[in-house]
């Protein structure tokens, strides 16, 4: 099948029968190398990967695999790389997530585990897998750069799963191939070197991968270099980093979205409002920012979410959202009412800090991300038999609760429910950013601000906030901070903000001056998750070591 006529949306067609293939991977090669069976009665390896239909089918299992990263665990589980930052915590006084740090973060723990096994199950074996059959005699290739291509977007994902694992855990084990054995004694690499792992994947993916998606939620040589820009500052690289950033801002392709767009034009709003509406992430709505994003349809489209699992959908409505609906108006009776509109169902696990509701908006009243579009601070009772109805709610007037019921919703996480699932449902099937233009620039920001390059870095970060209609940044406010709180004003919930303070190195600082109910037992040991116990225990040929303070 021709991947390039096929709707990129509905991949998942392919990954069923592929998923098993990839996991059953390292079995599949443990074999003498003299027994040359190859079944031909079932999906194989062997079978599949021969020519390019066969590896274009399968890289949708590593768009399906990042999927997974993010949004096959549902529950507050899933949003540990917002909880327990500075920009948001549990609201649901049920969870402990990160509430202590010391007790919460250990080796054992479920958010822990997953992203190590989300990445060494479902993202780099799969891109292994790949990268080694496109070289093999049985493959037929028309060119060296049909194969270049394929190599380079399974080496991307491959670089997106280590730099992603470096910035969580630290050092972590580097398995560049197939294993032809079973194999227990896995040494950590160091950092600096699954980085620098990272940065060659990337380097041969800028070099080979088209320079405009073939469709939309494709990457392309764009996500490669906003990549590995993140890549060279962690290496320290800032002249590179600057180079990648500035191939991506200038390549032509990608254009920050400075004027209204889409499908929703002609109602109250704003760009910032667009750029997060409904069906207007992808290039064919004309959104030109978009880098990479993550594909979603409703769950009664083949592929719609993860495996096709119900409460594996988008489940930032129901996650971020406060259970608005449980309000009742000032007489005591039901206020709210539950409706599939694109309030969803909040439960309200995670809930912005004070921080990012409050503190990072004083001073600059104009910025329109937060405008009334873009953070919703008020609620109207929506019940039709309540004497209250279609009034405001006045929390001086009612009895709320303020960390579960009512506080500042991010409008971005709205969108449209599965109607079929019923208003209960609370989950949205809107495609999701992993990669926008507007980061590539305050990633420059950084290069440049670490490099003593203040004008630049404040020339960058203007540009952002010149769109919001912000107050500009003068050079000498410019600091690793401020570029930390501009992320959070842009890419709030879209960035991993784990991640980023992670490999800043300010995680500990910012929890304790901005999380409330984290402060207080985050330490400096916290920077980096501890290595997954399970990982230790099967490692028995060799000691794989625990990162300090664990």
């Amino acid at each position: 099948m021709n991947l390039s006529k096929y709707k990129f949306k509905n991949m998942n067609r392919f990954v069923k029968s592929f998923l098993l293939v990839m996991l059953l991977g390292l079995s599949q090669t443990a074999c003498d190398d003299n027994l040359e069976e190859k079944p031909l009665d079932f999906l194989n390896s062997d079978v599949l990967l021969v020519n390019p239909q066969g590896f274009n089918s399968a890289i949708t299992g590593l768009y399906e695999g990042v999927r997974w990263v993010y949004f096959r665990e549902d529950g507050a589980r899933s949003q540990a790389m917002f909880l327990g930052t500075d920009v948001a915590m549990t609201g649901d006084r049920t969870l402990a997530d990160f509430k202590n740090y010391k007790t919460w973060v250990n080796p054992t723990q479920i958010s822990v585990q997953h992203y190590w096994d989300a990445m060494y199950l479902y993202v780099i074996p799969r891109a292994n897998t790949i990268i080694d059959y496109a070289d093999r005699p049985s493959t037929t290739w028309a060119s060296e750069e049909e194969k270049n291509r394929v190599v380079a977007e399974a080496r991307f994902f491959r670089a997106y799963a280590y730099n992603f694992l470096a910035n969580l855990y630290g050092g972590v084990p580097i398995v560049e191939g197939l294993l032809r054995a079973p194999k227990s004694d896995f040494e950590r690499a160091t950092r600096e070197e699954v980085y620098d792992f990272a940065r060659q994947d990337l380097e041969f993916a800028s070099q080979w991968l088209p320079a405009t998606p073939p469709q939309d939620g494709r990457i392309s040589k764009g996500a490669a270099d906003h990549l590995l820009t993140e890549v060279y500052i962690n290496l320290k690289q800032y002249d590179k980093a600057i180079t990648s950033a500035t191939q991506v801002i200038n390549g032509g392709q990608h254009r920050l979205m400075t004027a209204r767009f889409g499908k929703y034009v002609s109602q109250p709003g704003d760009v910032i409002s667009d750029l997060h509406a409904q069906d207007n992430q992808n290039r064919s709505a004309g959104n030109m920012e978009t880098l990479w994003n993550l594909q979603f349809e409703p769950r009664t489209t083949p592929g719609g979410t993860v495996l096709n699992g119900q409460f594996a959908a988008v489940n930032w409505l129901r996650a971020w959202g406060p259970t608005w609906w449980s309000i009742n108006d000032p007489a005591g009776k039901t206020g709210m009412v539950l409706s599939t509109d694109t309030l969803g169902r909040g439960v309200g696990w995670v809930r912005p800090t004070d921080y990012y509701s409050y503190t990072v908006w004083r001073g600059n009243p104009t910025d329109v991300r937060n405008s009334k579009y873009n953070i919703r601070r008020s609620y109207y009772y929506n019940n039709p038999a309540s004497a209250f109805f279609k009034q405001k709610v006045d929390p001086t007037k009612t009895t709320v609760d303020t960390m579960v019921q009512y506080y500042p919703m991010i409008t971005k996480i709205e969108g449209t429910a599965e109607l079929t699932e019923g208003a209960n449902y609370g989950r949205a099937f809107k495609d999701v950013y992993l990669m926008r233009l507007a980061e590539t620039y305050l990633l420059r920001a950084e290069a440049y601000f670490l490099k003593n390059q203040l004008q630049e870095a404040a020339n960058d970060i203007n540009v952002i906030r010149a769109r919001a209609n912000a107050t500009p940044v003068a050079p000498n406010q410019v600091s690793l901070d401020y570029i930390l709180d501009e992320r959070a004003r842009e890419l709030i919930i879209e960035e991993n903000r784990r991640l980023t303070l992670n490999r800043m190195g300010r995680l500990a600082e910012r929890v304790k001056l901005y999380n409330s109910l984290s402060g207080s037992s985050v330490e400096e040991y916290h920077e980096l998750y501890p290595i997954p116990q399970t990982a230790i225990d099967a490692n028995f040929g060799k000691v794989l070591a625990q990162n300090p303070g664990y």
